[in-house]
């Protein structure tokens, strides 16, 4: 049995962006992988709404900087597998002002905090997929939050697949497989959770066979 850990933002914890609740365990991208997974792989969520790469955020709180919990995440879930990294939605918002390749060499700290970790069987470190998100799409309620987010995140992709380049980590572009809700342009419909848990169905089998 291999130990997934999912590390992510508000699209990982599940955000419903039609009432701002959390979807269910049934809906949630992570739940479905658990359950066409059955007993072969277990599952472990660590989604965060406002979840950064590594910027403290002080107007939504302390507690966002994934760098800073990345690591006793990693401790307290060992031995892991491998690691699906999904944040950088985040990063866009107007008060970091941050381009799209520093948000990609944020992350790439992450990537490399992972890897340079004892906290995969063995005391390896686990493997890496390091996942783009979705683009942002037309705003409504976040729009001055994440004003001239868009355009940024078009290029997140290319910059992320060049991380991935550089650590010989996994990737996968969610952007290239969905798009964010119609409702506020950030968070996921349900349709989408779906066809993401698929990909990375195929994405774990191929990276474990491997």
């Amino acid at each position: 049995m291999a130990r997934i850990l999912c590390f992510g933002d508000s699209n990982t914890w599940g955000w419903n962006p039609h009432d701002k609740s959390r979807y269910g365990k049934e809906t949630r991208w992570t739940g479905r992988l658990q359950e066409m997974f059955g007993t072969l792989h277990e599952i472990i969520e660590e989604g965060l709404n406002g979840r950064t790469t590594t910027f403290d955020d002080h107007v939504s709180g302390g507690g966002k900087k994934g760098l800073s919990y990345l690591i006793p995440c990693l401790e307290t879930h060992r031995p892991i597998d491998l690691v699906i990294m999904m944040l950088g939605t985040n990063d866009l918002k107007l008060r970091f002002s941050l381009s799209a390749y520093d948000i990609a060499r944020a992350m790439d700290r992450l990537v490399a905090t992972v890897l340079g970790s004892t906290a995969g069987p063995a005391g390896e470190s686990p493997q890496v997929l390091l996942v783009s998100p979705a683009r942002v799409g037309p705003l409504s309620d976040f729009k001055e939050m994440f004003a001239g987010a868009r355009e940024k995140s078009l290029l997140l992709g290319r910059h992320y697949r060049q991380v991935s380049l550089e650590r010989g980590c996994h990737f996968l572009d969610a952007a290239e497989l969905i798009e964010s809700s119609p409702v506020d342009g950030i968070h996921l419909e349900k349709e989408s959770h779906g066809i993401l848990a698929e990909a990375f169905v195929q994405k774990i089998g191929q990276i474990l066979q491997s």
